[in-house]
């Protein structure tokens, strides 16, 4: 039986992607999250260069999020510049999800938001 992500943690990460971004500015960038089984991806997206064929958005990894279910703690990861996610080893397995969000957000190495 497949794992659900606590819907709680899910609700607050939505809320969170949609405040890094403006309303005025969505239609040049959004900060949204993909999932895939007990993982979360938080993404920045952009819109297609002008004059480029298409309409599909770019995305580029910020910070990956794993569950684990046994402990119900997140652990993060953040990417290198081949898109590879590392172990961020500053924070623990945390829980809450507020804590982990906070974290990327004060960016306190520059790893996240450059």
């Amino acid at each position: 039986m497949a794992t659900k992500l606590p819907a709680a943690d899910l609700e607050l990460l939505a809320r969170y992607c949609e405040s890094r971004v403006p309303e005025q500015y969505r239609d040049q960038v959004r900060i949204e999250y993909r999932t895939r089984g007990t993982t979360v991806t938080i993404v920045d997206c952009r819109p297609p260069w002008p004059g480029e064929d298409g309409t599909e958005w770019s995305e580029l990894p910020v910070a990956r999020i794993k569950f684990d279910p046994e402990s119900e703690r997140w652990t993060l990861y953040w990417f290198d510049r081949n898109s590879k996610a590392h172990r961020f080893d500053l924070l623990e397995p945390y829980r809450p999800m507020a804590r982990v969000l906070e974290e990327i957000e004060t960016d306190r190495t520059n790893i996240f938001w450059g």
